[in-house]
């Protein structure tokens, strides 16, 4: 019998979620690299480049590759052999891990989850408690896959309940579309086929779990049905041309990873849950000798790309309706100055204080600015903030056009498509919409020069901060004709891909 304390459990999970924070694994980081070589679209490039670049910036100084630090999944295989020695369950040693994980004054991570999930909705200060699925299986050790998840990704997950004889295939490139860009391809699409539904959701959620291996397919070619599959649909979906962000262009997924069960005979259950530009999660073993020991970083594993980020520079504190009504899409800019941010609690209060002909909080001042949709980082040392990434702009459609009518503001910055609703709302107002890339939040955040909170501090990372920037890189994606460049970037990109032999593998 083997004993592992519990306490060795903690230890390991803490050191693991700060490493996966930090350190991309070294097969996406290939991956990536891999699809910023053969990618010809330039935006599309350009954010690849940016994700690369960033990338290697959180791996050197060891601070989150997104701002979005996610939600802990453990994956347990638990052997018949051990002995779990402590004070406390198996999940109260892994939410320990958590817990110092995220507040380890060091590098803190952004504590994102909240209970009750309906009603108050408090987040729990330190990101507990993580999700856990356990297994029993043969052996005398303990096996843990330590992810965590951002919400932008598990937000488009999707389950199906198919016929036996539809066409999975079919099934996934037709639904992809209607997940947006909010899970900031290119990525890796997991997917579970067979079981029931919940069984269905958790092999699809455990397969992105492993290594990325579609390069080596395409090379030597499927030997198994599953590889078939996985390679059919990885080639049916980067036909899409929605590319990375969404911008259009060659990638819009890495690899497709497939994990299948026996299902009833009358049933197709299939799930699939994407995994963003910030994939984090790693493996590691506990055989009672004490802590997990996590692999040595090859600093030689990122791509040296010197690409500056480049765009016409545009002063937010002077800026005129005339100057941002003259952008279009794929205009790539420079902000620099003043901006405020908020995010969905925030817009609800505002909204709500709009409604009842309140006054907004001292200091709320949206005439003629511009609102970045983020949620930061804790800054430490001499940061003026955290990473500082943004977050999916439509889940604030339903806010945009109280916001554009009730307050005087000029645009918003986020990332991903804006809705129907709210690109109508745009175009009434004659307003803007721009994104940042999703995926290079440590990069982003270096363009932040100071930050103050000015309203709903006891919203945490939610609360309003007026943020200062020198050169933030953006691009404008909703011009003030209502044109997206969510919607004719992959157009354009699609067609391109089905009138030209260009290679999407």
């Amino acid at each position: 019998m083997i004993r592992i304390q519990t306490e060795d459990i903690s230890i390991s999970i803490a050191d693991a979620l700060q490493y996966i924070s930090y350190y991309h694994p070294p097969d996406f980081v290939e991956a990536m690299t891999q699809a910023y070589e053969r990618e010809t679209s330039a935006p599309a490039k350009n954010a690849i480049a940016q994700i690369l670049i960033n990338s290697r910036m959180a791996a050197q100084g060891h601070r989150p590759v997104c701002q979005d630090t996610g939600i802990v999944v453990v994956f347990v295989k638990l052997g018949q052999a051990v002995a779990i020695e402590g004070n406390c369950s198996l999940q109260q040693a892994i939410d320990e891990g958590v817990r110092r994980a995220y507040t380890n004054p060091d590098n803190p991570l952004r504590a994102s989850v909240i209970t009750p999930p309906i009603g108050d909705r408090k987040n729990t200060g330190d990101n507990t408690p993580a999700v856990v699925h356990t297994e029993i299986v043969p052996g005398n050790k303990i096996e843990l896959t330590v992810a965590a998840k951002g919400g932008g990704s598990e937000n488009k997950a999707k389950l199906a309940m198919l016929n036996p004889s539809d066409d999975l295939a079919e099934w996934v490139t037709e639904t992809l579309p209607t997940l947006g860009a909010g899970w900031c391809p290119p990525g890796i699409l997991g997917i579970g086929i067979g079981g029931t539904p919940e069984k269905a959701m958790l092999m699809a959620k455990e397969s992105l779990m492993a290594p990325v291996d579609m390069a080596e397919i395409v090379e030597r070619g499927p030997k198994t049905a599953t590889e078939t599959l996985r390679l059919n649909i990885y080639e049916a979906v980067n036909r899409l041309g929605i590319g990375a962000q969404g911008l259009g262009g060659l990638t819009t997924v890495l690899d497709v990873k497939i994990n299948t069960y026996a299902t009833h005979a009358a049933s197709l259950p299939v799930a699939m849950i994407p995994n963003c530009a910030a994939t984090r999660h790693i493996h590691l073993s506990l055989d009672g000798s004490g802590p997990a020991e996590l692999p040595q970083v090859d600093s030689s594993s990122w791509p040296e790309i010197t690409q500056q980020t480049v765009g016409q520079r545009v002063n937010l504190d002077e800026v005129t309706p005339e100057d941002y009504r003259s952008w279009r899409i794929g205009d790539n800019l420079l902000l620099s100055g003043r901006l405020l941010t908020g995010r969905d609690a925030a817009h609800k209060r505002l909204v709500d204080l709009m409604k009842l002909g309140a006054p907004l909080p001292d200091g709320v001042n949206f005439t003629g600015r511009f609102i970045y949709y983020v949620g930061p980082v804790d800054p430490v040392g001499d940061e003026a903030v955290g990473p500082a990434g943004p977050t999916t702009a439509t889940r604030m459609d339903k806010f945009t056009d109280s916001m554009l009518a009730g307050t005087g503001l000029a645009g918003m910055i986020g990332k991903a498509e804006r809705g129907p609703e709210a690109i109508a709302a745009i175009k009434q107002h004659r307003s803007v919409y721009l994104i940042a890339v999703g995926g290079a939040a440590y990069l982003v955040s270096k363009a932040i020069r100071a930050a103050r909170v000015i309203a709903f501090e006891d919203l945490g990372m939610e609360a309003i901060y007026e943020f200062e920037v020198e050169d933030m890189p953006v691009t404008v994606a909703v011009d003030s004709t209502g044109a997206s460049v969510h919607i004719e970037g992959p157009r354009e990109w699609r067609e391109k891909i089905a009138s030209f032999p260009i290679r999407v593998s």
